[in-house]
C-alpha cells in the first residue's frame, strides 16, 4: 500500500497528472518508465535490518517499485490517502468488501451491481455469515430506511452496470455516515479523471483497472483507494488475503495510465456520437447513456461527473432472435466479448431479468451493451447501419 505524503499533490490538470504521477526517472538511472521488478525475495543487509522490517521493500507480495509507482499515481488521481492493487477488478471489489464486512454484519448492495460482484456476495459473503440486501439504485437518501443496527457498508456504482442508472452518491453517503456505515464505490466507468467518489462522500473507490487504466485489452488489474479513515482496513485486508498483482500486469497498467486522458476523450466523443445516432434509429426503443440530455440520470451525471466514457446500452424494439443474430453476427468492427475499456469496439446482448431482485427490468426487446472504441465514428456507424439492414432482411 502506498500512503500519500503531505504536500505531495502535484496540482496540475488531470491530463498532466496521468503522464507524470508515479514516475521517478532519476531513481531509475534516468529511464522514463519505472522498470518491471520481478521478485519475491528482498535481501536485508544486516540482522538488525531484518528484525526492524523497516526498509522500503520487504517482500515482493507486499510491494515493489513497480507496484508502488502505480499505487502512488492512482492515490493522487482518486484524491485518496492510500491505494492497494489486486489481480482483477472482481478481486478489488471482493477485497474491499472483506476489508470491512464480518460475520453477523449486514451489507447493502445496489441491484444493478456488476454481476460477478453479486455472485461473490450471494455465494461467498452469505457463506461467511454476512447478510446481503439489494436495493433500488435510485433510492437516494431513502436508503436510510434499509439500515439495520448491524449494517456495515453500502456499495454504490454510478452508472449502474449494464442498465446505467445514476445514483445520488452524496445523499447516500450522508445517510450512511450518520450511522457510521462505510460507503464503497465502483468507479470503473468514469475513472478518477471523470469522477472522484471520495470527494462525493465515499470512503473507498474501486476500479477494474483491466478496463480503461490498462486500456489495451491485454492485462487484468484492480485498484482500491481509501480515504484516511479507511486506509488501515484495506491495507490489513491486502496483507491477510495475500492480495497482489502480477509484475507485468502492473507495468501494463502504468503504461496505459500515461495515455488515459487522450483515450478517454476520444471514447467520450465517439460514444456520444454513436449513442445519438442509435437514439434516432427506428429499431431502438431507448438508449441508456447518462450523458445524453434526455436520460433520467443526466442531471446527477452533470452535477457529479466531468465526462463520460465509451460504454452504454440500448434497448431494441421487439425483434426475433434470428434477426438479432443477423445483426450481431455480421458486424465487422464490433467484436462480441466480455470486458471493455480497450481500444476496440464491442457489443454483447444481456438480460438482467434473472439477477435483479429489488427492481424489475422492463424492456420491450433485447438489450445490447456497446463499448465504443477508437475507430473512426463514421466506420462504426456504417457497420451498425449495415447490421440494421441485415436485421430488417432477416
Amino acid at each position: 500500500m502506498t500512503v500519500k505524503k503531505e504536500g505531495s499533490e502535484r496540482g496540475e490538470r488531470p491530463e498532466t497528472d496521468v503522464v507524470h504521477l508515479g514516475r521517478k526517472p532519476f531513481e531509475q538511472h534516468g529511464f522514463v518508465n519505472t522498470p518491471v521488478y520481478r521478485g519475491s525475495t528482498v535481501l536485508y543487509p544486516t540482522l538488525d535490518a531484518l528484525r526492524a522490517y523497516s526498509q522500503p521493500y520487504t517482500y515482493g507480495r507486499r510491494a515493489t517499485p513497480t507496484t508502488r509507482a502505480l499505487e502512488e499515481a492512482i492515490t493522487q488521481l482518486e484524491g485518496g490517502a492510500a491505494t492497494i492493487l489486486t489481480s482483477s477488478g472482481l478481486g478489488a471489489i471482493s477485497t474491499a468488501i472483506l476489508a470491512f464486512a464480518e460475520a453477523g454484519d449486514h451489507v447493502l448492495i445496489l441491484d444493478s451491481v456488476y454481476q460477478p460482484a453479486r455472485t461473490f456476495a450471494d455465494k461467498m459473503l452469505t457463506r461467511l455469515g454476512v447478510e446481503v440486501t439489494y436495493y433500488d439504485p435510485l433510492i437516494g437518501a431513502d436508503i436510510a430506511k434499509l439500515f439495520r443496527p448491524n449494517t456495515r457498508l453500502v456499495m454504490v456504482e454510478a452508472p449502474g452496470s449494464q442498465t446505467f442508472e445514476m445514483q445520488d452518491i452524496p445523499a447516500i453517503a450522508v445517510a450512511a455516515h450518520a450511522k457510521n456505515i462505510w460507503v464503497l464505490a465502483d468507479n470503473t466507468w468514469a475513472t478518477p479523471l471523470f469522477c472522484k467518489p471520495l470527494a462525493l462522500g465515499a470512503d473507498v473507490s474501486i476500479q477494474a483497472a483491466t478496463k480503461y487504466i490498462v486500456g489495451h485489452a491485454d492485462a487484468m488489474l484492480g485498484t482500491v483507494t481509501a480515504n484516511a479513515r479507511a486506509a488501515k482496513f484495506i491495507d490489513d485486508a491486502k496483507e491477510r488475503l495475500g492480495t497482489c498483482p502480477g509484475s507485468e500486469e502492473t507495468y501494463l497498467g502504468l503504461r496505459g495510465l500515461r495515455t488515459l486522458a487522450v483515450r478517454l476523450q476520444q471514447h467520450q466523443r465517439s460514444g456520444i456520437a454513436v449513442a445519438e445516432w442509435l437514439a434516432a434509429r427506428p429499431e431502438v426503443d431507448r438508449v441508456l447513456h447518462p450523458a445524453l440530455p434526455n436520460d433520467p440520470g443526466h442531471a446527477i451525471w452533470k452535477r457529479d461527473f466531468t465526462g463520460a466514457c465509451g460504454l452504454f446500452s440500448i434497448v431494441l424494439k421487439p425483434v426475433p432472435q434470428k434477426a438479432l443474430a443477423a445483426f450481431l453476427d455480421g458486424l465487422k468492427l464490433f467484436g462480441m466479448g466480455y470486458s471493455w475499456g480497450g481500444y476496440e469496439s464491442l457489443v454483447v446482448p444481456f438480460d438482467p431479468t434473472s439477477y435483479r431482485t429489488a427492481t424489475r427490468w422492463q424492456g420491450p426487446g433485447p438489450a445490447l451493451r456497446f463499448h465504443i472504441g477508437l475507430e473512426a465514428v463514421e466506420d462504426l456507424i456504417a457497420d451498425l447501419a449495415a447490421g440494421f439492414e441485415r436485421m430488417k432482411s432477416a
